[in-house]
């Protein structure tokens, strides 16, 4: 009994220590109020590129709701060229960047598996063309099983427009992009440990050289990247108030407005300072330690509004009069949210939380036959189950 106690005193010291070793070191790192950062009183935070994809993207999903759009404008908004009138911003239209190119895309995951990279930027062409060619088309029609069309929530003046399947592919796209786009990027790409240290970028960060004509190293200006597929929509970045964008930084809001998660929203932000902060202390230690804070919170964001959804859809087809249009909006946004899972991303593992098999395992039961028309109650109970389980919390949490 006494061998036992001196082993547990032993390992509550060394417990001890370690976490007083980590907060020193934290303590010891300069983190500003606000994500600003100055070298010789200039800016060095820049992270123009996102903020120009996540315009670019929030108008492509308003455009796949208006049925006058062809399918060639649609995908050129999609696979912009620089130069070409895409869009209705001129900056935009002018810019070299698109947001297919970054869809699955990120050096973690998919650097060296070029194969599923095609596969999901595919999955995105058809649903835009299943929105062009069979959707707008049938604009007018009544949707009913294997007929695409529209539906009219019960008691509202809101209308929704599916594909044969029940599928609302504006959602699928706008939530599948904050997996495929901003949470691949984010996770598995600037915060990558492969590209924050490539090449040269440790020495040059730790003699302070930055990039030919600029302010910042090439390892600030990453994990700036990272922080604005976040905040680039923000009317302020520094002080992110959330709801700027139609994407992961709304949804972010919503997760944390829940009282079973509430705080993740801060968690992720401080993180993200702290990180930068560590970049600039030139103390890797600190900053590999809210990578995965990161990881693990916006990961949970996306899992929690799959639940969500598929929950809330489950309650619709509960109900004794079944709102079908709402019912299907539910389903639509968590499927979106389903795909996006297989770009979360566990820490301390090269593997998200629910791997590419799983995620169209999901998806092929639930457009299974006639798809939504088709779903059941039970499935949509064990998907839910098995998303929470993964991720370690409850359905009845996320499903609030």
């Amino acid at each position: 009994m006494k061998k036992f106690l001196s082993i547990a005193a032993v390992a509550t010291v060394l417990l001890t220590s370690c976490s007083s070793d980590d907060d020193n070191e934290k303590n010891n790192i300069n983190t500003p109020s606000t994500y600003s950062f100055l070298r010789n009183g200039e800016s060095t935070v820049n992270f123009g590129g996102q903020t120009t994809r996540i315009a670019m993207a929030t108008e492509l999903v308003s455009a796949l709701s208006v049925n006058t759009n062809t399918k060639a404008s649609l995908q050129a908004m999609f696979n912009h060229a620089e130069g070409d009138q895409d869009f209705t911003h001129a900056d935009l239209n002018a810019s070299n960047k698109n947001v297919r190119s970054k869809v699955a895309a990120s050096n973690d995951f998919f650097a060296t598996n070029t194969t599923l990279s095609n596969t999901i930027k595919q999955d995105f062409d058809g649903w835009i063309t299943d929105q062009a060619d069979n959707v707008f088309p049938s604009w007018n029609v009544t949707a009913s099983a294997g007929v695409a069309g529209n539906l009219q929530q019960l008691g509202s003046t809101t209308v929704r427009y599916f594909n044969a399947k029940g599928l609302e592919l504006n959602q699928a796209v706008a939530k599948g992009l904050i997996g495929g786009l901003m949470a691949d990027q984010m996770l598995n790409n600037y915060l990558s440990i492969g590209v924050l240290d490539a090449g040269s970028n440790v020495q040059n960060n730790d003699n302070d050289v930055v990039e030919e004509g600029k302010t910042y190293t090439t390892m600030e200006h990453k994990w700036d990247e990272a922080y604005g597929y976040l905040y680039g929509a923000e009317e302020n970045p520094e002080s992110p108030v959330l709801d700027a964008d139609r994407f992961l930084n709304t949804y972010l809001r919503q997760v944390n407005d829940d009282d079973d998660f509430s705080g993740i929203a801060d968690e992720v932000y401080e993180a993200l300072k702290l990180g930068r902060a560590a970049i600039v202390a030139k103390n890797y230690k600190v900053r590999d330690a809210q990578v995965a804070v990161i990881r693990e919170n916006i990961s949970k964001v996306i899992a929690v509004r799959a639940v969500h959804y598929l929950q809330g859809a489950k309650s619709d087809l509960e109900a004794t009069t079944i709102d079908y249009a709402h019912a299907f909006h539910e389903l639509s946004e968590g499927f979106g949210f389903l795909y996006s899972l297989q770009f979360t991303r566990k820490p301390g593992t090269g593997m998200p939380y629910i791997n590419n098999a799983q995620v169209n395992s999901y998806i092929n039961t639930l457009l299974a036959g006639n798809g939504f028309w088709d779903v059941s109650v039970e499935t949509l109970d064990t998907i839910s189950a098995e998303i929470a389980t993964a991720f370690g919390f409850t359905v009845e949490q996320a499903a609030n």
